[in-house]
């Protein structure tokens, strides 16, 4: 199970999903998606945005569960 830490990596950055909206062009309906774990897929380009406007990494917003 893969596990978005988004609302985490924000919260350590102490940015709002709206501000991270506005500053990579994503809908906040979408980011709003991803943050809750309902996407089924991201696209690498919105991922790169996100890593630059946060300044992270993909392993800090995605983790992977093995939950058997």
């Amino acid at each position: 199970m893969i596990i978005v830490n988004l609302d985490v990596v924000l919260a350590k950055r102490k940015m709002s999903l709206s501000e991270l909206s506005e500053r990579v062009g994503i809908t906040l309906a979408n980011l709003s998606i991803l943050k809750t774990g309902k996407a089924k897929a991201i696209r690498f380009s919105t991922l790169n945005a996100i890593c630059r406007e946060l300044e992270c990494t993909p392993s800090e917003l995605l983790e992977y569960r093995d939950d058997e």
